[in-house]
């Protein structure tokens, strides 16, 4: 049985015999019994344009970062259903998201809808209006209930502060999050470069064993972004399509605690769905609720998987395949890092505004945007109908986005992108196992290796026939002959005395003088 891949790292279509993950459209589904005895899977590296499945190609179709394999996953009999979390239209992706950061749009700014508050403000909008022409009509026909608008000045700016404060510890929490999963990226850079480079592989047989160690200890580094992805979104388990096949053979609390129908989510009732897309609280759930509903332990995945990796650099060490210790204190110093965004994430998550704080800014909020006809009426008469209007959308929308990047690890439009962010560190880490640790003279010694350039285009061999003094000459010359900016553009010039260093046998960029 074969698998082949795309050129995106993603899993081509199974060939028969292997269950083809559904598309997001679809209803989740429990994949078929997959046996130990089955057939080993293959990958065809040969086969890389494959034809693939309208199912795989589908717009709706989320992409993980690895092809998933299930056999291992708790056990042989009990493959686990693969993660849905909503369904997935394209008004739905168009209002919620994740954000696809590589979609590009020309609509004007102003006019964007994709990441907007507004459709979050349409009940507070809608309340408003009602509120304000029942002032203005009984302020009108009935008895003046027109005020001063001097409080207008007074709760200003106390409603001013207030929403400042709201929205700067907003944004922190976001850009506190985007600092951390850099910091995720970074170290699983250096890692996995010092995974493949630093650790060397044995003689014979113990060669191979070697090589799919090294290759079993880096996915484990995507393990630990996507593991730490779930858990920040308060997802549990190890079902998910993106995860299973990391983290299926590793002995965890969560891979216990499997239960393929957590994964399958309820039916969402027509109120429900559009009360969801309106942020009407009361029917918004429980964002905990699948861990509240955990029947065993559920542990701590991505400090479990670390663990793992702190194994095997361990067993590196002692069988001294990593045995230059400036490189193993550079594997310790990740894990370190790795742990470091684990606790700042968490920090990020459960540190949320203080609920006093949080009520009492709304509260303020609604109380001035609530008085706002009776203060308008005198001066604006009808137009004070649109004016409350307008201003409430203001008011409500710099609250509303305080709020709604207060958790920066949700799967909102204005959330951070950490699906995109894995499948980076995904494509990253197999550029990086894909060719063999390279040798020094295969990189330096080549024939197309032009040292010298742009000042020459002789090759590495033609330079090495010269002396020390001849390069150090060269290498002056290079200084003179340093492409100037002109007009805003980069010519490379050669005085005479660079002409005369490199002989008439140099071929340059550009004519000599």
């Amino acid at each position: 049985m074969v698998l082949s891949l795309n050129t995106k790292g993603q899993s081509a279509a199974p060939a028969v015999g292997m269950p083809i993950l559904n598309n997001i459209e679809r209803p989740p589904v429990v994949l078929p019994d997959l046996h130990p005895q089955s057939e080993p899977v293959h990958f065809a590296n040969h086969d890389l344009e494959a034809d693939l499945s309208p199912d795989f190609l589908a717009p709706g179709r989320r992409l993980t970062p690895r092809p998933t394999f299930l056999e291992n996953v708790v056990n042989p009999r009990d493959a686990p259903s693969t993660l849905r979390r909503r369904n997935s239209s394209e008004l739905v992706r168009y209002f919620h998201g994740p954000r696809d950061m590589n979609q590009h749009t020309k609509w004007p700014i102003v006019f964007r809808m994709h990441g907007s508050v507004l459709p979050k403000l349409i009940i507070p909008l809608i309340f408003v209006a009602l509120w304000s022409t029942t002032v203005t009509v009984i302020s009108k026909y009935v008895y003046n209930l027109g005020i001063d608008n001097i409080l207008l000045t007074v709760t200003g700016l106390v409603v001013g502060l207030s929403l400042s404060f709201q929205s700067s510890t907003g944004y922190e929490r976001w850009a506190s999050g985007r600092r951390y999963w850099a910091l995720l990226h970074q170290s699983s850079r250096n890692l996995a470069r010092t995974i493949w480079i630093n650790i060397a592989e044995r003689e014979g047989d113990l060669q191979k064993e070697d090589l799919l160690q090294k290759l079993t200890a880096i996915n484990l580094i995507l393990a630990f972004a996507i593991s730490l992805k779930h858990k920040l979104r308060f997802e549990p388990d190890v079902g998910y399509d993106d995860l299973a096949g990391l983290v299926g053979h590793l002995d965890t609390f969560a891979k216990e605690a499997h239960d393929s129908q957590r994964l399958v989510p309820p039916e969402k009732s027509f109120w429900k769905s559009v009360g969801e897309y309106l942020s009407l609280s009361f029917a918004e759930s429980n964002p905990r609720k699948l861990i509240k509903r955990a029947k065993k332990p559920l542990g701590h995945l991505p400090l479990e998987v670390l663990s793992h990796l702190s194994v095997y650099i361990n067993e590196c060490i002692s069988n001294e395949t990593l045995s230059q210790g400036v490189y193993q204190t550079q594997a310790v110093n990740c894990l370190t890092s790795l742990t470091e965004v684990v606790t700042g994430t968490e920090s990020v998550l459960d540190t949320p505004l203080p609920a006093a704080y949080t009520i009492s800014i709304a509260q303020i909020t609604w109380i001035y945007v609530l008085v706002l006809p009776f203060q308008l009426y005198g001066s604006l008469s009808w137009v004070s109908i649109p004016g409350s209007i307008a201003a409430a959308y203001v008011i409500l929308g710099i609250a509303a986005i305080g709020r709604e990047i207060e958790n920066p690890f949700g799967d909102d439009v204005n959330d951070l992108p950490l699906d995109t962010y894995c499948h980076q560190i995904a494509q990253e880490l197999d550029v990086i196992t894909a060719s063999a640790t390279p040798k020094v003279k295969d990189f330096t010694a080549h024939e197309d290796n032009l040292p010298l350039y742009p000042l020459s285009k002789e090759g590495y061999l033609g330079w090495k026939d010269r002396s020390v003094e001849e390069i150090r000459s060269a290498l002056r010359a290079k200084v003179i002959a340093n492409p100037t900016p002109i007009n805003g553009s980069s010519r490379t010039t050669l005085g005479s005395t660079a002409s005369a260093i490199l002989g008439s046998s140099r071929q340059c960029l550009s004519p000599c003088a």
